[in-house]
Order: structure tokens, then sequence, then C-alpha cells
């Protein structure tokens, strides 16, 4: 198992199984969606929908149906939430033509759309918790997530059920969307670089989270926000030099010769300690987190004090968050440069 690949598995052992999702069965035929399995499981995932329209996320939302005061619940747009409930619901509808599904869609969809904010982003939770929740979140692709499902329910047929006038309304959305990722790019001596985790819902600034969440240049969120910029069918030359600015920096910052291993450790709560190992044949790998100032990798625990090196920081932290990642080998090596060749 490749490096990264492992330190995954650990994060996911140490969190517990993983949660049954949506985006496990989208790919089963229409068959199973007009099935008697696939129209219960549909409507188990309508008995989480919230009032407002989301779902809410790291619990399994196909098994079993809730249980407690519908009030209670709580949607979000982190972790995948929201969107592959959506998805599925779509296929749902063009499978069995209830309209239980196509409403409930629909009322998801206008949640998205009541939820971004006039400069085109879009926070975590909505309605707004005043907390750093109500950020602009790139954090774990929130953002990129929610511009790809608009950009599905506007171009593809399977939501062909959805009329044209919100099909406009998603098209407009994810344009916004696009400006508002222009101008949170962080700025330095003049030249566009990357983005933070999340940015100030007014002044668009580089924002914290969690107190190990720090205001940063970002790796592994800025390769997605990225790769959606090089999807675009037709970039402005503003987006060209976000795109080109992006990659530089990835360039300048990727950090070469080092591979991540996780080791049997008797001090560890796990049994497994992440470290850092001396390796001239690893692919290149990013920081989760760049300082503002210095530009230089930093690791952070619970206590907000950034330190130098991820062995600085206690167990729990060091193991159990993404601190590196490969985040940008294939955008690098093969996707930006087929990207730049056709954009020539």
């Amino acid at each position: 198992m490749r490096p990264a690949l492992l330190f995954l598995a650990v994060l996911i052992t140490c969190h517990g199984r993983a949660a049954e999702k949506a985006v496990h069965f989208l790919k089963k035929t229409d068959a199973w969606y007009a099935s008697a399995e696939g129209r219960h499981m549909a409507d188990v995932i309508l008995s989480y929908q919230a009032e407002v329209g989301g779902w809410p996320k790291n619990i399994d939302t196909v098994s079993e149906p809730f249980k407690g005061d519908p009030k209670t619940l709580k949607g979000t747009f982190d972790n995948s939430a929201t969107t592959d409930e959506l998805r599925f619901l779509a296929r749902s509808f063009n499978a069995t033509h209830e309209i239980k599904y196509r409403e409930a869609f629909a009322r998801g969809f206008a949640h998205i759309l009541v939820a971004q904010y006039p400069n085109g982003g879009w926070p975590q939770y909505f309605p707004l918790s005043g907390t750093y929740n109500q950020h602009i979140t790139f954090n774990d692709g929130a953002m990129v997530r929610l511009m790809n499902f608009l950009r599905e329910v506007a171009t593809e047929q399977r939501y062909g059920f959805v009329d044209e006038k919100q099909k406009v309304a998603a098209r407009e959305a994810f344009a916004k969307g696009v400006a508002c990722i222009l101008k949170c790019q962080i700025i330095v001596d003049g030249k566009p670089t990357v983005w933070c985790q999340q940015h100030h819902e007014v002044t668009l600034a580089p924002a914290g989270a969690r107190t190990y969440e720090l205001p940063s240049f970002c790796g592994a969120e800025s390769v997605g926000i990225i790769r959606l910029l090089m999807s675009l069918e037709k970039p402005t030359a503003e987006i060209k030099a976000a795109i080109e600015g992006s990659i530089a920096w990835l360039e300048a910052h990727k950090i070469t010769g080092v591979r991540l291993d996780n080791l049997d450790d008797k001090n560890s709560p796990t049994g497994k300690n992440l470290v850092t190992v001396p390796d001239p044949k690893a692919p290149p790998i990013l920081a989760r987190y760049y300082d503002l100032k210095t530009g230089l990798p930093y690791f952070c625990d619970r206590d907000g004090k950034p330190k130098a090196t991820i062995a600085e920081i206690g167990y729990e932290r060091r193991n159990g968050y993404g601190w590196y990642g490969e985040w940008p080998v294939s955008l690098l090596a093969q996707d930006f440069p087929k990207w730049k060749q056709a954009h020539r």
C-alpha cells in the first residue's frame, strides 16, 4: 500500500468505520433505482433531509430511517453531505417518477441556491451559525463540490426534470462561484498564489477555523480549486492567470525526497505514528498548510501554536489529520501540461 493510502486507512481506523453514504450507490442501474430496494433506500434518504433542505454529515443516511425529531437534523455542505443525496434522488425520480423524490430534490436544490452569498461563496452551514462555519468554505472541497453539482444540473440530461428557469439559476450561481474563487485567490507581491481553507465571507481574506486550522496557504484545497478552473471550457485571461499563478506556487512549494510512513509505536494511543522519511524516489507531496508570512509548512496542535515539523505536535493531531498529501502529483505532471497545450 502506498504511504499516503496507508495513512488514509489509519485515519479511517482512528475514527471508526466510515458511514455508509449515498455516493456508494450512484453507479447502480436505473432498474435498481426502480426496485423495492432502491425505493426503500430513497425513502431512508428522505428521512434525513433537514427542514431547510440539506443533509447532515458523517452519519449513515441510507441504511436505516431516521427515528428522531426531524427538527434536530442539521444539514451541511461539509464532508460531501447534501450533493450526493440530491444526485441519488434525481436518479430515483427518473426511475420511478415518484413526485416526492422530485419535490425533495427541488427543496435541496433551492437550499443550495439560497445559501450562496451575494459575492458567490458558500458557507459550510446554512442558516448561518455565527461561528467559523459561516466563512466561505473551500475546506475538504465543499464549495468545489457544490459548483460541480450546479454545473451538472445545468448541463446533464439526467436533470431534464428541472425547469429551464432553475437551470439558468444554476448556471448563474456557478458563474458567481468562479468570480468568488478569483477574488479569494491570495496575492503576494502582485502575483496570484493559492487559497486558504476558508475565506472571510465579507473581506474575502484567509480565515481560520478550528484551533489547529490557522489562516494559511492550503495545499489540498487549492489543488481541487485549480482543477475546477481548468475544467472551464473557455477560460478568460484572468482565469488563465489564476491557474498559472497557482501552479507556479505549487511547483515552488512541493516537497520532494520525502515519504510518509506509519511506524509501530507503543507510546501512541493507536499503536502507530506518522513520520517523514527521506526517500529520493518518493513522489512530490504538499503540506496541508503553509505560513502566510514565511511560505513554510507548519503543523499545529489543538492549542493553536504552529510548529515547524510534524514531530513537534502531539500524537493525537499528528496521526488524526491529513497534514501531507500527494495531491499535486498528477496535476503537475500530467493534467496542467495538457491544459496548457490546449489553451495556448
